[in-house]
């Protein structure tokens, strides 16, 4: 069996992914960044607003 390297650097690409961050990711982060998203996987932004209160940028 053989790694579709080109079809997955196409895909890496579409998504905004450089050739070098491309070849810099693990594959736990490949499978995440490919991974069907879930509407629980989302941060709702209530929860979102309550960390940002209590974890402010300064």
């Amino acid at each position: 069996m053989t790694t579709p390297w080109g079809e997955m650097l196409r895909v890496a690409a579409g998504f905004g992914v450089t050739p070098a961050a491309f070849w810099s990711l693990s594959l736990r982060e490949w499978r995440l960044l490919t991974s069907p998203r879930r509407p629980h996987d989302v941060l709702p932004r209530d929860a979102f607003e309550r960390l940002a209160e209590a974890w402010p940028d300064d």
